[in-house]
């Protein structure tokens, strides 16, 4: 057998190379139906809460910045979580940590309270329009049983011990439930009566897992009856609840739980502990295939359903508020990885678009009242741009994410039937994810002259694909409207979307001023290039049609007189 030449097999392959890149893959066809005559029941806002494990940065530059930016989406309706609220230390913060030196103790043992770091925190909340969600913990180093060593050492890429002194039940219950009573009175004589009710009150965070509890399911609710009872002492009106546990919780929910309903209050000695609101968490398990992320939206809503069912088998929890006090992709906003690589683009937000409206649906499957599911993402000081944290802002510019809850703000107050031929069902989405087909579905609602339509493109894989072409017909709107004024707005890689600028313009480590001031334009929330203005309504019915992107997220508001 004779063999081509070299120079054949390299002139054979010339053509080849030359080629131009495939094109890409033709849009696929989705239609999607809004009915805005009949509203299927309220559109709670459970996206109005977030938190971070570090406290001090509310009170710093960017984290200022931030939480007022978190307050301009509902003002005074917002609440923010934070751990370390009573942590010993100077207020200096680092990963995974933070300190008010709220509690020490002189010579002789007796207390000593200061309450200026924690003023300091709830002041920069209250005047942005946010309000606490309190967080009571965690444990002052004089009253921990094992102080030193005390603060940790953790880093996001390396092995080190993070529960130390501050992960323990206290050395003295009564010391620990005076803390708490003298808290939530200087709160008190601080903010008000009227606005102190408002808040939500909680002890502790994960005591179900290590490192967050070095103590036992029992001591933890010793605990929390302690702590509980002093607020209540306080104030009795206060809103309390719990218990933050990591993932629905299994035997230590179902034992809190009896405990709260049933049971003997270690503080009080009678029947039970009040519990106005349940909070659990939900996280979802990305990992990296064949190179690229891959999310976990299964994990993260087989979790909430898990617990929903739970807490429907209660009769004495009918009706009452949930709160999912840590909901999000993965379990470690402080945490960097090859996993964690969707963090800065659209993809966090698309998976927040799908993930948020199926929470909705499990809600009313397992008829619970949910009343929240918090983000636990905020920003990091001091840090470099977009350094892959879980967080809503960079260095004092918006992420992607954070034009979903923009969005969410712009949403009216009831919930609109809405049916894609694009959806991907809800209980294939809890049992395999979203690994074949993309889910292109919309979450929709009404206020007065209003029709607001949030339209996603999710895909559980981090890869290229076609767009949909998404015809959205909206029926039911009045019989003599005529006309429509739209407005369209737009996440992607052109718009509301402040990394993907950084990246055109060289990903520079340190912006210039007028770089700034383009990164801050870009992560605003940005109207779609050509949408239309306006709209025409035939006998009740308006139909739009757009292109979107895998991993993009459209609101499309329909406003009249």
């Amino acid at each position: 057998m004779k063999f081509p030449s070299l120079f054949l097999l390299a002139a054979l392959a010339l053509p080849a190379l030359a080629q131009p890149a495939p094109a890409p893959a033709a849009a696929f066809p989705v239609t999607i139906t809004v009915d805005a005559a009949h509203p299927s029941g309220p559109l709670r806002p459970i996206w109005r809460y977030f938190g971070a494990d570090e406290p001090n940065y509310a009170t710093m530059k960017d984290g200022s910045k931030l939480i007022g930016q978190l307050g301009e989406l509902k003002p005074k309706a917002v609440y923010f979580r934070a751990h370390n609220l009573l942590t010993t230390g100077d207020g200096t913060p680092a990963l995974k940590w933070g300190s008010t030196n709220a509690y020490t103790e002189d010579a002789q043992g007796h207390a000593v309270y200061n309450w200026t770091i924690l003023d300091g925190i709830f002041d920069s909340y209250l005047a942005k329009g946010v309000r606490p969600y309190v967080e009571i913990g965690f444990m002052p180093k004089a009253l921990s049983p094992k102080p030193e060593p005390y603060q940790h050492d953790w880093k996001p890429n390396a092995k080190s011990k993070l529960n130390t002194g501050w992960a323990y039940p206290p050395n003295d219950y009564p010391k620990w439930g005076e803390l708490v009573f003298q808290w939530v009175t200087h709160c008190l004589t601080r903010y008000g009566r009227a606005e102190v009710e408002t808040w939500y009150w909680e002890v502790w965070n994960e005591a179900n897992i290590s490192p967050y509890w070095n103590g036992t399911p029992e001591e933890f609710l010793k605990m929390h009856d302690y702590a509980l009872a002093a607020v209540r002492r306080a104030l009795p009106t206060a809103r309390v609840g719990g218990p933050d546990s990591a993932g629905s919780g299994g035997k230590f929910m179902t034992d809190f739980l009896e405990h709260s309903l049933h049971g003997t209050n270690f503080a009080t000695g009678e029947k039970g502990t009040p519990l106005d609101f349940v909070s659990f968490h939900a996280k979802g398990s990305p990992t990296v295939v064949d190179g690229h992320v891959r999310m976990g939206i299964s994990a993260q809503l087989k979790t909430v359903e898990t617990a929903f069912a739970a807490f429907a088998t209660y009769p004495e929890l009918k009706g009452k508020p949930v709160i999912i006090g840590e909901s999000d992709p993965e379990g470690c906003a402080a945490c960097q990885g090859p996993a964690l690589a969707y963090r800065n683009g659209t993809m966090y937000a698309s998976y927040t678009a799908a993930v948020f409206a199926r929470k909705h649906d499990l809600a009313e499957r397992h008829g619970v009242n949910l009343e929240g599911a918090l983000t636990w993402a905020f920003t990091f000081e001091n840090q470099p741009w977009f350094a892959g944290f879980r967080q809503i802002a960079s260095n004092g510019v918006p992420m992607a994410v954070f034009n979903v809850f923009r969005m969410y703000a712009l949403m009216g107050p009831e919930r609109l039937p809405a049916v894609s031929t694009g959806e991907v069902p809800l209980t294939q989405i809890i049992d395999q994810g979203v690994r074949a087909a993309p889910d292109v579905s919309a979450l929709a609602s009404r206020a007065p002259n209003q029709v607001a339509v949030m339209v996603w493109h999710y895909h559980d894989d981090d890869v290229a694909g076609p767009d949909a072409a998404v015809q959205l017909v909206i029926d039911g709107l009045p019989a003599s409207l005529k006309a429509a004024k739209l407005t369209h707005t737009r996440i992607d890689q052109q718009h509301s979307n402040a990394y993907a600028e950084w990246l055109r313009m060289g990903s520079p480590a340190a912006p210039t001023a007028a770089q700034y001031a383009q990164l801050e334009k870009s992560s605003a929330l940005m109207p779609l290039t050509g949408a239309p203005a306006t709209v025409p309504v035939a006998n009740g019915k308006a139909t739009l049609a757009f292109p979107l992107p895998r991993q993009g997220v459209s609101l499309l508001v329909l406003s009249w007189e």
